[in-house]
């Protein structure tokens, strides 16, 4: 499914509808302005389009929305989870965030996920399809539209791997950052990759000043390849040269995602070994305190294991923080509430 619908064009390629239309250039701009600066729900809310082009740009180009199926919100933090059905009947979840310097949503880029991350439960059912750059950004728009409240931040974090939908996530960044749309700071992007070589030496070509988040969760290739079986494709350190060279193209300084299992990656020697593969990398670690699921049975680390950890990294120089564990009442981990919903359906 790689055919583009009207809500994932530039406009320049919306220039060109208008063109095949009859129509005056200026339409392409109202209609990119009412898709991604407004945000409309459908070709009836452009009040300035004439009714004939609506009915003629409805009858060409399906006009696609998410319709929201479930909303939870936590008790503890207020985060928001929110479970979106696509036109085809698929669902994918986004998660909205509130912090004291904005709003953030989590997104989708794929349904399902392929990479296999055992400690994750969005490849449980393996991989559906990509997500068109539509789609990704109606999760925002959508959520946008139901709290009334802007979205700040974004991060592509959510089911799938984004750099498996390399073509689409591109052409999302630079809808979502375009001048004439939601005009989105780049450096409020952050996507994570579980580490896809020739797609992070890809993308560090384009100098975009997203932040790249490397998921990590292991200091070595053998602890990695148990955890992730992407890494028996590519080895840790062809991994950690592409992150150099991204670093190199960009400029922009690095995130390393490491969720801390239990007994399986956060002793004192995990960290130590860590400290050292990270040595004078300008980085910043994220330390995931892991959110167990049902179908496995990795368990979170004790605090005071966290704690030592962190300590560990920093006596060594490294830039650390530990996550805040945010919605863990509501299906917080990805790919839990679609899990639970597909598996209640």
């Amino acid at each position: 499914m790689s055919e583009l619908d009207i809500r994932s064009m530039t406009q320049e390629e919306l220039g060109q509808v208008m063109e095949s239309l009859g129509e005056k250039p200026f339409k392409a701009r109202q209609l990119y302005q009412w898709i991604h600066q407004k945000a409309a729900g459908s070709y009836e809310e452009m009040t300035n389009l004439s009714k004939g082009l609506r009915e003629q740009l409805k009858e060409r180009y399906p006009y696609r929305n998410l319709q929201a199926v479930q909303v939870q919100t936590s008790k503890l933090d207020g985060t928001q989870k929110y479970l979106f059905r696509l036109f085809d009947g698929n669902v994918v979840e986004s998660v909205l965030m509130r912090y004291h310097h904005g709003n953030s949503v989590c997104i989708s880029s794929q349904v399902g996920c392929r990479m296999g991350c055992r400690f994750c439960a969005s490849t449980l059912d393996g991989w559906t399809r990509n997500l068109l750059p539509s789609e990704m950004l109606s999760q925002i728009y959508e959520i946008g539209k139901i709290t009334g409240e802007r979205v700040s931040n974004v991060v592509v974090m959510g089911t799938g791997e984004p750099l498996d939908n390399y073509d689409n996530l591109l052409r999302f960044i630079r809808i979502l950052t375009d001048e004439k749309g939601q005009n989105l700071s780049q450096r409020n992007i952050t996507v994570s990759t579980c580490g896809l070589v020739p797609q992070i030496r890809q993308l560090a070509r384009e100098r975009l000043q997203i932040t790249l988040a490397l998921s990590l969760h292991a200091p070595n290739q053998e602890k990695r390849e148990a955890l992730m079986p992407i890494a028996r494709r590519y080895e840790l350190g062809e991994v950690m040269e592409a992150c150099r060279f991204y670093f190199q193209e960009t400029g922009r300084r690095m995130t390393f995602e490491y969720s801390l299992v239990g007994g399986e990656n956060d002793s004192q020697r995990d960290a130590q070994e860590l400290a050292e593969l990270l040595s004078g990398f300008p980085c910043h670690v994220n330390l995931i305190p892991v959110n167990p699921i049902k179908e496995r049975n990795y368990v979170q680390s004790d605090k005071k294991v966290i704690l030592n950890f962190k300590k560990k990294l920093e006596n060594y120089g490294i830039n650390v923080t530990i996550r805040r564990e945010m919605g863990r009442d509501i299906d917080g981990a990805c790919g839990q509430l679609r899990k639970r919903y597909m598996d209640e359906t």
